[in-house]
């Protein structure tokens, strides 16, 4: 029904849009969150520059990439520095805590609310800040699952105390809130040891990542269940006064939050449509008259939200 290339950009000023958003908030019987990679990245997860050089600059300067999305695409010689570079980028996106707190005053301003949230996110943020498990789904998978990389079922399996041993075998100390701290002669190895190289509990072939980045991503039960439970929310809540709040999403996989957004404002006279996102807000101009468009950096948003 939409097009990308037909979208509207409001040219209505901030402090109005903030009071149209805040009205249709307290108007609403149900939110709807739609999340992607622009709300992490305005939380402070940022994929380069001095994060990435906090972290990687051994892994950086010896194979010359620039980012922790290149790095992850590398075809390391041996599965130890495989894991070690993993299990850095795993810990400090899904272990340790957003450096700004744009997650949760986000639940701030909809935990009195009958919320939902679809997130093509990865580093469980939403939880993290206190948003009810039930109430999230996660569709591309989680940084904090391991799954079989054949696979041969479709179970998957909580990281969390290997990547810890993983990366403290590397030389990294976990300080307070768990913060991964360098040591201080900013030496690290570049391996783990072989015997915590996470095999298959069934077959014993390599695990890999629960994430959805080709046709062996597993859908586990808990997949499932989430999306049963969105599909009810949605058909529970599809005339009432509904906010669709997409928060950072891009034209990446727009079929999975965007394009159902704007499918289901058009199709509900009650529904607000509300995109924050900077340098990408814009909507299709048949549902402009339902939608707020925001072209500002969410975590700033948020905050003018809550005052």
């Amino acid at each position: 029904m939409f097009l990308r290339t037909q979208t509207y950009k409001s040219t209505e000023n901030f402090s109005a849009q903030i009071e149209r958003l805040k009205s249709a908030l307290e108007m609403a019987d149900a939110v709807i969150i739609g999340a992607g990679a622009g709300l992490s990245t305005s939380a402070g997860f940022t994929y380069s520059g001095e994060r990435f050089q906090k972290y990687f600059s051994d892994f950086a300067k010896k194979y010359q990439f620039e980012d922790m999305y290149a790095g992850g695409f590398y075809p390391y010689q041996t599965p130890e520095e495989h894991w070690a570079y993993w299990s850095r980028y795993i810990y400090i996106n899904r272990y340790m805590n957003a450096p700004k707190s744009t997650y949760k005053d986000i639940f701030a301003l909809v935990k009195d609310k009958d919320y939902f949230v679809l997130t093509t996110n990865v580093d469980h943020c939403f939880q993290k800040a206190g948003f009810d498990k039930k109430r999230l789904f996660y569709t591309q998978g989680d940084y904090g699952l391991f799954q079989c990389s054949e696979p041969c079922h479709n179970d998957t399996y909580d990281n969390e105390t290997v990547i810890r041993k993983m990366v403290l075998a590397q030389g990294f100390t976990i300080g307070n809130n768990d913060e991964l701290i360098l040591p201080a002669n900013n030496k690290l190895k570049m391996s783990v040891p072989t015997e915590l190289i996470p095999k298959c509990p069934k077959c014993s072939k390599p695990m890999s990542m629960n994430l959805r980045a080709d046709d062996t991503f597993v859908q586990d039960s808990g997949w499932d269940k989430a999306a049963e439970r969105y599909e009810n929310f949605i058909r529970v809540h599809k005339y009432q006064r509904i906010v669709f709040l997409e928060l950072g999403v891009g034209f990446n996989t727009p079929v999975i939050i965007k394009y159902p957004f704007w499918q289901m404002t058009a199709e509900n006279p009650n529904a607000t449509f509300v995109c924050l996102n900077y340098g990408q807000a814009g909507v299709p101009f048949e549902i402009k008259t339902q939608s707020i468009c925001i072209d500002e950096d969410i975590h700033k948003t948020i905050g003018d939200l809550m005052k």
